[in-house]
């Protein structure tokens, strides 16, 4: 997963302009804030220098035009960045990479939490991953995803996944489980992909469709939320040997 910034001002002379990845409405911005919020997405900061470090976005204040973001102030290069007072903000939301700038950081500490405090961004920028790869199991495999019923917690829901990709998955419902609302979250899901990769995550429902054919029931679209770096790491390690072991058999 690519967590360097765009190079705007080669695509701005490059490309013919950024205005169709700049979005710069307060209102679309706070959208998208909230939406790295909500996901405790992680974020990337990258200071002039090339120094970075991880964090998530911790709080929004529209009133006093201000936001705090989660850190660890230990980490190696954490006060390179700091010095620098601005940064460049990447993180991902399904498959579209975020990006915008902050300035006036400030180290702010509240008991055993660490945060820094920084300017809104004026505008962001949105862009569409070219690296992000859906795939699908191989056949003999058998991965499902596992998750306590939403309405009846007692349950134990473990529905087959059809395919997935950094950041999102299909599933299968199948015809004898209720349906399960579009928007839906679903706080501690186990994704068993195969005997190495068990990722936690939280998952939000996004669509449902009907699939017809050999697997008749309804195909979840969900999207992945708070992954960690190594679930996230999982995850691409998956979908290098699943595309792998596709190409092999394509062979034989």
């Amino acid at each position: 997963m690519e967590t360097l910034p765009m190079a705007l001002d080669a695509m701005d002379a490059s490309e013919g302009g950024l205005d169709d990845f700049r979005i710069h409405r307060p209102s679309e911005v706070a959208a998208y804030l909230r939406q790295l919020l909500d996901g405790n997405v992680l974020l990337n900061l990258n200071a002039p220098d090339g120094a970075a470090i991880t964090g998530t976005l911790w709080s929004v204040d529209a009133d006093r035009q201000t936001m705090s973001l989660s850190v660890d102030p230990l980490a190696p290069q954490f006060q390179t960045v700091l010095a620098h007072e601005e940064a460049v903000v990447v993180g991902y939301l399904d498959n579209v990479k975020i990006q915008f700038d902050v300035d006036d950081m400030v180290l702010v500490r509240s008991g055993q939490v660490a945060a820094l405090k920084c300017s809104l961004p004026r505008q962001l920028f949105r862009f569409q991953r070219r690296n992000s790869f859906r795939v699908r199991p191989v056949p003999r495999s058998a991965p499902q995803a596992c998750f306590a019923h939403p309405v009846k917690p007692s349950t134990e829901l473990r529905l087959r996944v059809l395919d997935v990709s950094i950041g999102g998955i299909a599933l299968l419902l199948t015809e004898d489980v209720p349906l399960l609302d579009r928007g839906t979250v679903l706080p501690d899901a186990v994704l068993e992909l195969d005997a190495d990769t068990r990722v936690h995550t939280a998952l939000r429902i996004q669509h449902a469709t009907a699939s017809q054919g050999e697997m008749p029931g309804t195909r979840l679209g969900c999207e992945m939320l708070r992954t960690n770096g190594d679930g996230l790491r999982q995850l691409q390690r998956y979908i290098d040997q699943t595309q792998k072991r596709k190409r092999l058999l394509s062979l034989d």
